[in-house]
């Protein structure tokens, strides 16, 4: 099946401020911080990678104008570097409306050879990233008291088993069952949280990087027969922060047919 068309915006989020987490390059993050520009928010985007994201901002404050995109490099394991961003994001644009927890760490390694480092940094990122950063967005938005909405990456390996991958599953896992917890708690104040969980989205960089052989089973698993455009994902998680969901809370939200 070919790729359908990329959907232009229809300003489902004019005036919004929304804060991205590992919004620089090509994947899901950078898609979905072009994606909410297109709905008509103004962003904060976070990255490690502090010289991607500095291009990342250069580019889309060219297309979109210098005052609705703003950056700061930001590692989610480090909880300075968290508070810094969410507070930049309130200096710079006001009271917060969105955030998209984008943040996550893969890798390969078999149980029972994995290294208490390998699954520590894994979890530290993925999971606890997450954490921090949902923390960070309640005590946002429970202090604007204006509402809010999150919306995190979590995996459909969160739901399945895969070998070499017992850390990124536990870790994804967590993020579902944090989304869960997190919604009904923050549904007091009038906070919505909610997750997607892809499978296969990749992007043309990712795409050189990987063996013919290696994409081709692994998008013969999917009923597309096809991998996802990052944009296909950031297009889910623009209905989740948009006004059409706005009964939808502790979800996770499955961007593949390979959910189980």
């Amino acid at each position: 099946m070919n790729t359908p068309g990329y959907v232009p915006g229809h300003g489902l989020l004019k005036e919004r401020t929304a804060v991205v987490t590992a919004a620089a390059g090509a994947g899901i993050g950078g898609a979905t911080a072009r994606r909410l520009l297109e709905e008509g928010a103004r962003i904060v985007i976070g990255d490690a990678h502090a010289r991607r994201l500095k291009e990342t901002e250069e580019a889309l404050a060219a297309e979109f104008g210098a005052d609705r995109v703003t950056s700061l490099p930001c590692d989610v394991t480090d909880e300075d570097q968290v508070q810094a961003l969410f507070a930049r994001a309130e200096q710079t644009h006001g009271p917060l409306d969105i955030v998209v927890n984008n943040a996550g760490l893969g890798g390969t390694a078999a149980l029972a050879d994995m290294t208490d480092a390998q699954w520590s940094r894994v979890l530290d990122v993925t999971l606890n990233g997450t954490f921090r950063c949902t923390r960070a967005a309640l005590r946002s938005f429970r202090a604007s008291g204006g509402g809010g909405v999150i919306v995190n990456n979590a995996s459909v390996i969160g739901w399945r088993a895969q070998t070499g991958q017992a850390h990124y599953a536990a870790a994804k896992a967590g993020v579902m069952a944090l989304t869960r917890c997190a919604a009904l708690e923050a549904a007091e104040f009038g906070v919505r949280v909610n997750a997607v969980a892809p499978s296969l989205a990749m992007h043309p960089h990712l795409v050189k990087v990987t063996s013919e052989e290696l994409l081709a089973e692994l998008t013969a698993r999917e009923a597309f027969g096809r991998y996802a455009e990052p944009w296909e994902v950031a297009n889910v998680i623009v209905f989740l922060v948009s006004a059409y969901s706005s009964y939808m809370t502790g979800e996770t939200v499955s961007v593949s047919s390979q959910h189980a």
